[in-house]
């Protein structure tokens, strides 16, 4: 008789486990040496965090990754950290967290089952194939039994799949939606079938954008894998410096972030990068998963009409043509997206408070914020830029 059982532990590094075991569960559809469904969640994307000092002692992430185990296997892991702040998350809970220490309580730490500082949908819950269910919940039951034993205020899974927010939901935690906007790949053969899709206005200001990015007097190359160097690393960390000093004060990655990426994790990056003069002086970081490119970084040294809309966007659909992908994920926030055929998409978290009366305040408050985001983006979609037609098929 199979022995049910399954026991919780955490670890303070994904040192403590293999990357086979660890991938076993978070990407086993690369078993067949393809690419991950989500690359950020493999055990060297993860590891090359922690490596790099970009989470651990004194960032506020600090690693306390869950492992399920049955016997001697293990059949689910997450990516589990406490978190000192709310910085990096991009599914925000400032307010929350006012609210409750004016009450008197004390809101960090907290936990955080999440990819730090990226903004991508992924599973969260990493499970073996054929432990889903009980996986899910072993998971899910042992962050918010060590938050109570820890007397912590809550737990938060960010940017979960819908999935796992049912699953999550069904077991008591709180389901919040926000939103992001994606690219959809409708089986466009290129970059001007997209555009035959579009409004005519919106063609005519795509096109004109493009020529505009690409008139900058240099060259924008697409590197990945082999083609990539230090040199790029080099000219990227600038850029990212950059683009960190004026939005979050200071950068999350560290430097040697950037060196891993080149050893370990040059096969998951695309970096456009735009060269003039024999100078870099602007580049966007993605990385590719299976069926989606995940747009994460973008910094510049100089300022050009557009490139920006080109580096980030344009480039990423064209070599999601190219490639088969499904869709292009650019990040958090920014409806100038919309104009560029990003449409609004729901985006998923779970939330679980310990104080009851707390967890009542924020269930009225996500369901009022959920009538909201749907309205939101029943509107922005009417607005998008696709010809009505299209957008009627869509819905």
């Amino acid at each position: 008789m199979r022995d049910e059982t399954i026991e919780i532990s955490t670890l303070k590094s994904l040192g403590e486990i293999s990357a086979a075991d660890w991938d076993a569960c978070a990407c086993p559809e690369a078993a067949d040496g393809g690419r991950p469904n989500d690359p950020f969640t493999t055990h060297r994307f993860l590891k090359a965090l922690e490596d790099s000092g970009s989470v651990g002692p004194g960032t506020g992430w600090e690693p306390h990754y869950l492992t399920a185990r049955r016997g001697d296997e293990v059949i689910a892991v997450a990516p589990l950290y406490a978190k000192g702040h709310s910085q990096g998350e991009y599914i925000f809970d400032h307010k929350w967290a006012h609210a409750y220490e004016r009450a008197g309580g004390r809101y960090y730490p907290k936990l955080q089952i999440a990819v730090p500082f990226t903004p991508a949908t992924g599973r969260r819950l990493l499970v073996r194939p054929g432990h889903e269910d009980a996986g899910r919940a072993a998971l899910l039951q042992g962050a918010t039994q060590i938050a109570a034993d820890a007397g912590l205020s809550s737990v938060h899974v960010t940017f979960c799949t819908g999935e796992e927010a049912e699953a999550g939901a069904a077991a008591g935690m709180l389901h919040r939606v926000t939103e992001q906007f994606h690219w959809q790949n409708r089986g466009y053969a290129d970059f001007d079938a997209f555009l035959a899709d579009l409004s005519s206005r919106k063609r005519k200001t795509i096109r004109k954008e493009r020529r505009e990015a690409n008139a900058f007097g240099g060259e924008i190359r697409m590197l990945t894998g082999d083609d990539l160097r230090p040199a790029h690393w080099e000219a990227f960390w600038t850029f990212y410096q950059d683009t960190g000093a004026r939005k979050w004060g200071r950068p999350y990655l560290t430097r040697a972030f950037f060196d891993l990426a080149q050893e370990r994790l040059r096969d998951d990056i695309l970096l456009v990068m735009a060269e003039r003069g024999g100078d870099w002086i602007a580049g966007a970081m993605n990385l590719v998963g299976r069926e989606t490119l995940y747009g994460r970084y973008w910094g510049c040294t100089e300022h050009h009409p557009c490139l920006h809309f080109e580096a980030c966007y344009y480039r990423a659909i064209d070599f999601a043509i190219a490639h088969g992908l499904a869709r292009v994920e650019a990040g958090a926030q920014g409806e100038h997206k919309l104009a560029r055929g990003y449409l609004p998409a729901e985006i998923h978290s779970l939330h679980w408070m310990a104080e009851p009366g707390f967890a009542e305040a924020v269930s009225r408050y996500l369901e009022a914020e959920r009538r909201a985001v749907e309205q939101d983006i029943e509107v922005l979609t009417a607005y998008g830029p696709f010809r009505k037609a299209n957008v009627e098929e869509r819905e």
